[in-house]
């Protein structure tokens, strides 16, 4: 995934759009609750990281659109800081699927390949369905960058499930699943990161021009 981050700006939405942008984010927040539901239940029933890992991924970001919703409108401060919380939450996510993937590792369980595959094809086409929603929002301000950035990640990470859920059917072995956890891991960390540095920026933008 790239790390650029957009200069510090305002939304190329105008006012006038947010109503637009905050159905969308309604949208998203009962599709990523209804997965989360659907994916934590799979993952403990047929003992995939993967499925786990994506599941609280999508817990995650509905947490991430409700603050959306609450912040959207207000100040850059605001958004900035909001943001912050928001890649700090991806840091931690990253962090938990790693330690969650040398546990899975050191235990041995193998999950079950045709319940990944089905699983990992509804979430892929419930996650397309937002990105196609928030596409036009995707280079807004660092608050709509990590609404952008979550979903995408969620997409790629459903990709990469279900091609882990092929590699545990053709080889009768866990670490499929492993890798996939792993590369779901890293997104989030590279994601946090590039959020991180573009809210900072923002930060420091809104800070001069209050002192104006």
């Amino acid at each position: 995934m790239s790390a650029h981050c957009c200069p510090p700006q305002e939304p190329k939405q105008a006012s006038s759009h947010h109503g637009r942008y905050r159905k969308i984010l309604w949208i998203a927040l009962i599709v990523n609750v209804t997965m989360f539901v659907v994916e934590i239940v799979s993952g403990v029933k047929v003992g995939s990281v993967s499925l786990l890992a994506d599941s609280l991924d999508f817990l995650g970001d509905a947490a991430n659109y409700g603050i959306s919703l609450w912040v959207l409108g207000l100040g850059l401060a605001i958004r900035a800081k909001a943001s912050l919380f928001k890649a700090i939450s991806m840091a931690i996510f990253g962090l938990w699927v790693l330690g969650n993937t040398l546990w899975h590792f050191l235990t041995g369980v193998i999950p079950s390949a045709e319940t990944m595959g089905v699983i990992g094809l509804i979430a892929l086409a419930a996650n397309l369905g937002v990105a196609a929603l928030l596409y036009a929002y995707r280079d807004g301000d660092s608050n709509m960058r990590s609404v952008w950035l979550c979903t995408r990640n969620d997409a790629i990470g459903n990709i990469a499930v279900i091609l882990a859920a092929i590699g545990v059917f053709g080889t009768g072995s866990a670490w499929p699943d492993l890798i996939v956890a792993t590369i779901m891991a890293s997104l989030a960390l590279h994601s946090a990161w590039s959020v991180i540095k573009h809210a900072r920026t923002e930060l420091a933008t809104a800070k001069v021009i209050e002192s104006n």
